[in-house]
Formats: C-alpha cells, sequence, structure tokens
C-alpha cells in the first residue's frame, strides 16, 4: 500500500529531476568551453588558471557530501532549489564579471577575483547533483533504479552537447573579438527557468518517517584503506584515477589549443558540441551494446588503449597546427574514456561484496573528484613547456594505466571463477 501513493509522484518527479538537471547542464556546457580563454584575456597566467578551472572539482568535492547530508534532514526538493538559485547567480555573476575591462576593480576585487568567485559558487550550487540522484532513490523501487539514475546519465550527455551549440549563438565568429558577457547571462537564465520548474513543480520526495535517519561520508580514509585492502582495488583505484586525470587534462586546456589553431570563440564552442555527440553516441549506443560481449577487462583495456592513442594523436595534430586533423582524431580518445570508465567501475564493483558496495564506489567517485581537480591545476600550468605537452602527458599517464589494466586480467578471471564456482 505504500508504494501505490508513490506511483504517480514518481513519474512526475523523475521528468522534472531530469529537465531541472537538463537545463541546469546547458549551462555548464556553455561556460566551460569559454572559462581557459575568458581567463587568458584578463592576463591570468597558467597556474591561475589552473586554479580556477580546479576550484568547481574542489567545491564539488568538498560540498556534495554535505548537500548530500543535510537533504537527509531537510528534504530534497528545498537543497535542489537552493543549488539551482546558486547557479543562477554564479553564472550571472560569471557573465558581469566578463563585460568588465580586464583593469577594472569592482568592489575592490579584480575581474580575474571575480571570476574565482564565480566558479567556486558555481561548483557550491552544481555539487546537488548527487542530491538529484538520492530523489531518484526515493521515487524509484529496486527494478527500476538503473533506469532512473541513468536519466542523470543522460542529462550529463544532452546537456554538454547543446550547451556549446546554445552558447556559439552569443559569441563573435571573429577571432579577436573581446570576451561576450551573454554566454554567462544566457547560462544564468537557463538555471533561473530550472529553478522555476523545481520550485513550481517538483514535489518533496523524502518522506517524513525517513528524514534524519541517514548520514553520508565521502573520502574517509578509514574507508579508503579497507578498499584498498581488497585484491585489486588498489590497482582499479589508481586506474580510475589516472585516466580522469589524464582526460580532466585534456577536457580543461583544449579551449587553449583551439585558440592556439585559429579557432573563433563559436568554432571552439562546435569543438565541444562534437565532444558531447560523441559521448553521447559512443556511451548510449556502442559501449552500452558492446560490453555484454566483449567483457568489463577487454573494454577497459580497449578503452585504456584507444585513450593513449588518442591523446598523443591529439599532440601530433597540436604540433601540426591543423585543425581537420585535430576533428579527425578527437574521437579516438573520447570513445576510449567512454568505454574505459564504465568498464573499470564495473570491475570495481565486482571486487566488491554485496554489503560493500556503496562504500567501495563512493570510494571511486572521490579518487575520481580528485583527479578532476589536479587535472587542470597540474594540466594548464604544463602549457608553459609547451603547447602540446599535456596531451604527451596525458598519453603516458594512459599508457600506465594500459599496464595497470593488464595486470587486472588475473583479478577479473579469478573474480569470475569464484562467482561460477
Amino acid at each position: 500500500m505504500t508504494d501505490e501513493p508513490q506511483a504517480r509522484p514518481a513519474k512526475s518527479g523523475l521528468m522534472i529531476v531530469f529537465v531541472t538537471v537538463f537545463i541546469d547542464l546547458l549551462g555548464f556546457g556553455i561556460v566551460l568551453p569559454l572559462l581557459p580563454r575568458y581567463g587568458k584575456a584578463f592576463e591570468a597566467d597558467n597556474l591561475t588558471l589552473g586554479l580556477l578551472m580546479a576550484s568547481f572539482s574542489a567545491m564539488q568535492f568538498l560540498f556534495a557530501p554535505i548537500w548530500g547530508r543535510v537533504s537527509d534532514r531537510v528534504g530534497r526538493r528545498p537543497i535542489l532549489i537552493l543549488g539551482l538559485a546558486g547557479s543562477t547567480a554564479s553564472y550571472a555573476l560569471f557573465g558581469y564579471a566578463t563585460s568588465l575591462g580586464k583593469d577594472t576593480v569592482w568592489l575592490g576585487m579584480g575581474v580575474i577575483a571575480w571570476l574565482f568567485l564565480s566558479r567556486i559558487g558555481a561548483g557550491i550550487a552544481g555539487a546537488t547533483i548527487p542530491t538529484a540522484q538520492a530523489y531518484i532513490a526515493d521515487v524509484t523501487g529496486a527494478r527500476e533504479r538503473g533506469k532512473g539514475m541513468a536519466l542523470i546519465g543522460a542529462a550529463f550527455g544532452i546537456g554538454f552537447a547543446f550547451g556549446p551549440l546554445i552558447g556559439a549563438a552569443f559569441v563573435s565568429s571573429d577571432p579577436n573579438a573581446p570576451p561576450s558577457p551573454w554566454p554567462g547571462y544566457v547560462a544564468a537564465a537557463l538555471s533561473g527557468v530550472a529553478m522555476l520548474c523545481a520550485v513550481f513543480v517538483l514535489p518533496e520526495s523524502l518522506r517524513k518517517e525517513r528524514s534524519g535517519a541517514a548520514e553520508r561520508d565521502w573520502f574517509a580514509l578509514r574507508r579508503f584503506s579497507d578498499a584498498v585492502r581488497v585484491r585489486g582495488v588498489g590497482l582499479i583505484l589508481l586506474t580510475i584515477f589516472l585516466t580522469t586525470f589524464a582526460f580532466a587534462q585534456f577536457e580543461s586546456t583544449l579551449a587553449l589549443l583551439t585558440e592556439q589553431l585559429g579557432m573563433a570563440y563559436r568554432d571552439n564552442f562546435f569543438v565541444f558540441a562534437y565532444i558531447g555527440f560523441i559521448l553521447m553516441f559512443s556511451q548510449g549506443l556502442l559501449v552500452r551494446r558492446l560490453m555484454p560481449g566483449v567483457g568489463e577487462f577487454r573494454m577497459a583495456l580497449a578503452g585504456a588503449v584507444l585513450m593513449a592513442a588518442g591523446l598523443l594523436s591529439i599532440g601530433w595534430a597540436g604540433s601540426r597546427g591543423s585543425q581537420a586533423l585535430l576533428f579527425g582524431v578527437l574521437p579516438i580518445a573520447v570513445i576510449g574514456f567512454s568505454a574505459l570508465t564504465p568498464s573499470i567501475y564495473s570491475l570495481l564493483s565486482l571486487r566488491t561484496s554485496e554489503s560493500a558496495q556503496g562504500g567501495i564506489l563512493g570510494v571511486g567517485q572521490s579518487v575520481s573528484a580528485l583527479a578532476r581537480i589536479a587535472g587542470p591545476a597540474v594540466g594548464i600550468p604544463l602549457l608553459d613547456l609547451g603547447l602540446t605537452v599535456p596531451y604527451w602527458t596525458g598519453a603516458g599517464l594512459m599508457a600506465v594505466s594500459v599496464l595497470l589494466v593488464l595486470s587486472l586480467r588475473s583479478v577479473a578471471v579469478r573474480k569470475t571463477t569464484v562467482e561460477t564456482v
């Protein structure tokens, strides 16, 4: 009887959460491709720019567990609304800051300081994605849980693909044009629409008898030490870190590479939209269909090899100064990442007992979050050594990842044998 009243709110709530997360991520997809170039336009050095890019992920790492714990007490809806309001304000601040002259001081702070504040605010506000996942867990049963969680992944993919296309309409096709504030304002407007959807349409999902019952931790050292004692888990976590670190380097430096290749702001948006559509295609069709037949180990190995080859090829395209070559080789690295990520998390899950799944997978997500902080913080300063150095470095890290995945072969085989017996 308790499940029947939930049926209608579950369906409507799922779609509303999907729409609000999707609209908010459109804003993220608009701002991300611009940030490295805007930082350069306001004369940030590479170290400062790396920290600026890393600040968003750092805030998400710190605040995701906080929002999760608070939502367990006060409900999911107010936290989601608060996050969307924060995104709206942060993107509006980003837009206004980029409308100022590079030497402008506003309220005692320069433009770079305001850009830092806008990204910190966006990171804190965007850390409510786990709360959206908790909302889905509240309104779905065990059988529908996987489909429900897949909506968040779909919102990410679609938002990352279409956000840059929207942003392209609000920037110049002139490579020498100054930064435009309009992408920031458009991102703010989209997040504002998502906030209004949540305010007026989104029902609360957390039942009163469950509120305040759960506590969530994020990166407890005890949990990490317990994880690495399991055979193979330490190697898997290291592979997750290196893979995410290499991809975060690529993601954060790509806009600066396209700038050196003579691409205007609008062309750069099209590059990121291209990547978004490759991610959608590879995750939604290729990997999902091939995984059952190929298996996690082979899929992870193929992904690691493709990522290493793809990053090498991107470095080669940069050294040749060829836009056409860059478009040709980008799918190699992106498809490799799409294949490796779900495979390696599946291997992590397979090495874990039923009772410890949530904790170990949480450790994996924490390791990934740390890599996303370190990637731009290290990768962008590497540009001081040369335009292609981040990609050569990433390819080297992926070569190590290939060896790590190969070392997991016996682990995967043994696990399968134990389960069969």
